[in-house]
């Protein structure tokens, strides 16, 4: 078992990678205090989906909580909550993760028994058939199941019904031409109602394997015996690696790509999209969010001053700007919702923000306010287990290297104006934009 140690920032003890012959990684941090937290990330999400089986990803992550062969369904909730723990889990592009936050207990115990309740929900679910629900055809209205197949079907009709998910999913779809980021994460009422049990359980053996794991384990507890407990816990019994897949990173697009829906919405909403460095490209990384904070982050951004505060009439209902950080490419977003009949003014006003980000030169106060939130938000990632934990998730899943923490206060303190103009040229050119409109159909 290969040992590397990371500086992580703002905390008094170095990171211990530990990395397992047949390629699982345990990360052992250290952080004072009574709480504890316990996560594996696994390295599957829509990435590794296609169009027989999107949604696949979600579903698994609902149904790992339904028990294993040493516990019920049911059975692994009662016993951490008991402890007083949080137990959740999210799928998103790059990844899918587990968690559990609880109070350590005398001597560790409660810390102990969350481990190996984790480990057995990782390593050995059942995904029993009663709790799935049968397949159906989605035209049969007679099925009134409510087993965890109909959950999930009526979480992506709700959220189908959302406004702000339909103008992004439809410029998330634009952005790309063939890369698996292009679907929603979610999947479709057709495909879970279909997806067998059989599918589901080989997608899990197929992703689920050892070198796509990371657990983490993060509080003050006696390291050795954690690292035994973890290896104990996390036996693969041989299981094979999931093959190794390079796929192709889709270029942005050629021309703007403007698309207009309707919807029965009251207002208008709008999505512009570009595609951005992968996120292990952490200088240029660090330069977008920059970039998002000072057009549009708060009520000091740009978006919000000029185009909220100074506007003469009230056009906008509000507007910002995201960077999401993906393994393949990032994502880079200027949304808004506004009075529908300003359509056409809404998007001139958002260009001319755009282009003043170079022609009404970014100032040495923004650049450094922009910093001075920006390693807030990193030194408060370090204040809590959770978010020590998810931090280190996201390192060592999306960009698959947690050495890159020791330099980003550095880097971050390093980048100049010059650089996020550079950047701006590179990465956030119209001519290279997606944008999505949503209008009320009257």
């Amino acid at each position: 078992m290969k040992k590397s140690l990371v500086k992580y920032p703002f905390l008094t003890e170095d990171v211990e990678i530990y990395e397992r012959d047949n390629g699982h990684k345990i990360v052992l941090a250290h952080k004072e205090g009574e709480l504890a937290n316990v996560s594996t990330w696994v390295k599957t999400g829509s990435i590794n989906e296609n169009d027989k089986i999107n949604g696949i990803s979600h579903f698994l992550e609902h149904l790992m909580f339904k028990g294993t062969h040493k516990h019920k369904a049911g059975e692994f909730d009662r016993i951490l909550e008991a402890k007083g723990a949080i137990v959740n889990a999210a799928t998103w592009k790059d990844y899918t993760f587990y968690y559990v936050t609880l109070p350590e207990g005398e001597n560790s115990q409660n810390l102990y028994d969350a481990i190996d309740l984790h480990a057995d929900m990782m390593i050995d679910p059942v995904l029993p058939e009663e709790e799935i629900g049968a397949p159906f055809d989605m035209n049969d209205k007679t099925v009134t199941d409510k087993r965890e197949r109909h959950v999930v079907i009526e979480e992506i009709r709700m959220r189908k019904d959302q406004p702000w998910t339909k103008v992004y999913n439809t410029c998330n779809y634009n952005m790309y031409t063939k890369h698996p980021y292009k679907r929603d994460v979610i999947g479709t009422p057709e495909i879970i109602s279909g997806v067998t049990q059989a599918e589901i359980m080989e997608y899990y053996k197929t992703f689920y394997s050892p070198e796509n794991m990371t657990t983490i384990i993060v509080g003050d507890y006696d390291k050795e015996e954690v690292l035994k407990r973890v290896e104990n816990g996390f036996n693969f019994n041989g299981r094979p690696n999931a093959p190794h897949t390079v796929r192709e990173i889709d270029s942005p697009v050629a021309e703007t790509k403007y698309i207009e829906e309707k919807a029965h919405v009251n207002t208008g909403y709008m999505m512009i999209g570009w595609l951005g460095p992968k996120a292990s490209d952490l200088k240029s990384t660090i330069r977008l969010d920059l970039i998002s904070i000072i057009l549009g982050d708060g009520t000091s951004s740009r978006l919000y001053r000029n185009l909220i505060e100074k506007q003469p009439e009230p056009i906008f209902n509000m507007i910002d700007a995201e960077h999401y950080q993906f393994k393949d490419g990032n994502n880079f977003f200027i949304q808004a919702n506004f009075k529908a009949e300003y359509k056409d003014k809404c998007l001139q006003l958002v260009k001319d923000e755009l282009a003043n980000l170079l022609n009404n030169r970014i100032t040495q106060e923004e650049l450094a306010k922009a910093k001075k939130k920006t390693k807030s938000k990193f030194a408060f990632a370090a204040e809590t287990v959770s978010e020590i934990g998810e931090t280190i998730g996201y390192y060592m899943t999306v960009c698959e290297d947690l050495k890159l923490v020791e330099d980003y206060l550095k880097d971050l303190e390093e980048i100049t104006v010059e650089d996020l103009e550079n950047t701006i040229r590179e990465y956030l050119d119209l001519n290279h934009a997606v944008i999505s409109v949503l209008l009320p159909e009257t």
